[in-house]
């Protein structure tokens, strides 16, 4: 190995690397080379570098695993070689060495430094393997041996669509936990009686247990969508090459390949029908970005409406009590505001948002490759992350603790006038209309009005307007 004669002003030694552009020192301990710290230097958007998302390196390494394997078993890399690619790649799955990853998410280039930044690393763990020094690309080169029959545009968003794929399984598992709470939240208040409510104004009655088991039962699907959207991830374009001819990879090299990265990844990935238009082909991602969107909606209705059933608590409507998680202000004493649903709110904003973003990197696309695939692949992860933790946090710190006010509930029962609806199959539309525009402007209760009248007797007022009565379901 070449090392430079002078420390950097870091006093760190560096060895000397060249590429196309000429030569760079490069710290000498680094296991990246010249080309990632090239687009270290180009690119410092977001601050958030590839090893931010392990998932995205562990798709790399696979894919690199993969392609290694399918090069060995065409002759076209030695032993030698393939056991120390090998070697590097499940290094990298199992999470060892991904700071030095460190590269930004956001690139020109169509995911080109993501790309060199993997081939550099593995193939500088394979040397030390080798027991040959950093640098030393003579005995295994980044893209003579670790990039052999691959481009960054068929490696890139093949690792990309795994990499999703493993993100999405803890956020299935949040998803269902979350439900589950709210589940149980539904039998735990199953037995109170409060009022619904439509256009934020007094509806019929129904018992909480029920408004509960309504949040549940709307993120059923949930998980399914998940997993169809994923399903549709499987299909790659690795192969493809530059831009899906196949160009610099030998004849059956793309389902060898394949084969091989459905065995290291243990998914049914499988290889696009027609790669031309895969290598372009954004409506995987849109499918994917479109099942979060969905899923951060309906869960800032349900965070909405946990702040409403919970405002107050004495002046709002103060039916539930959410955990009280931090003091809410620094000048009103006593203040606790919903910091956790508010927080989830913010969460399903930004996944609302990008998903527009994404949509307008994938139409942004020309010919045959798409270049804006890295702030694609950027938000994607980030926003299947962000959700994941957030539903985690609404579910543990929120929802398992909430409490009902089971007399604020009776009371708002009481005194409203929709119940007078349960009324109206026995007293007619125009007299059940009559008593609520009485009980309305005399303060009055629906049922003193009625007994007043004696449109009812006792027995069927009370019959009328019980709960099982009133709040049974279809």
């Amino acid at each position: 190995m070449a090392y430079s004669d002078n420390l950097t002003t870091d006093t760190v030694l560096t060895r000397i690397e060249k590429d196309l552009l000429g030569e760079q020192a490069v710290p000498a301990t680094a296991l990246y080379g010249i080309q990632t710290q090239r687009a270290q230097q180009n690119f410092n958007i977001t601050g958030v570098p590839i090893s931010h998302f392990p998932d995205l390196i562990k798709g790399l390494a696979m894919v690199k695993h993969a392609a290694a394997r399918a090069n060995h078993q065409q002759g076209l890399l030695s032993d030698e070689k393939v056991n120390a690619i090998a070697a590097a790649c499940t290094d990298l799955i199992n999470g060892e060495h991904h700071e030095q990853f460190i590269v930004d998410l956001i690139q020109g280039g169509a995911g080109t430094s993501t790309n060199m930044n993997a081939n550099e690393v593995i193939a500088n763990i394979g040397l030390a393997k080798m027991g040959y020094e950093y640098g030393q690309y003579s005995h295994l080169h980044p893209n003579n041996d670790v990039n052999r029959s691959q481009s960054t545009n068929d490696v890139y968003p093949t690792a990309a669509r795994l990499a999703i794929i493993f993100a999405a399984q803890p956020l299935k598992e949040a998803v269902a936990n979350l439900q589950h709470s709210l589940a149980a939240k539904g039998q735990e208040f199953s037995h109170i009686l409060k009022m619904g409510r439509t256009q934020l104004q007094d509806a019929v009655p129904m018992t909480l247990g029920q408004e509960f088991e309504a949040f549940a039962s709307d993120l059923g699907g949930e998980t399914a969508r998940i997993d169809h959207s994923c399903r549709q991830l499987c299909e790659v374009n690795l192969g493809g090459t530059a831009i899906g001819t196949g160009i610099n990879a030998p004849k059956g090299y793309a389902h060898l390949a394949i084969s091989e990265l459905a065995d290291i990844s243990g998914l049914r990935v499988r290889l696009a029908e027609n790669l031309i238009a895969a290598s372009s082909d954004m409506g995987a991602f849109l499918t994917f970005s479109g099942t979060l969107k969905r899923l951060a909606i309906k869960l800032s209705k349900l965070s909405n409406d946990l702040r409403l059933l919970s405002s107050g608590p004495r002046t709002g409507l103060g039916e539930i009590n959410l955990p009280a998680m931090q003091p809410g202000s620094s000048i009103m004493p006593g203040k606790v505001n919903p910091v956790i649903p508010e927080a989830m709110n913010q969460t399903a904003f930004q996944v609302m948002g990008t998903d527009m973003t994404i949509t307008m990197a994938a139409e942004a696309g020309q010919l045959q490759l798409n270049a804006m695939e890295p702030l694609i692949i950027y938000n994607l992860l980030n926003n299947a992350s962000m959700l994941e933790k957030s539903i985690r946090m609404l579910d543990e710190l929120c929802i398992q603790g909430i409490t009902a006010n089971e007399d604020r509930c009776t009371q708002n029962v009481n005194n409203s006038i929709g119940i007078v609806t349960a009324l109206v199959p026995h007293i007619g539309y125009d007299n059940a209309s009559r008593i609520a525009g009485h009980a309305l402007l005399s303060g009055l209760g629906v049922a003193e009005l009625v007994k007043q009248e004696k449109l009812l007797s006792d027995e069927e007022l009370a019959a009328i307007l019980s709960p099982d009565t009133m709040v049974h379901n279809v």
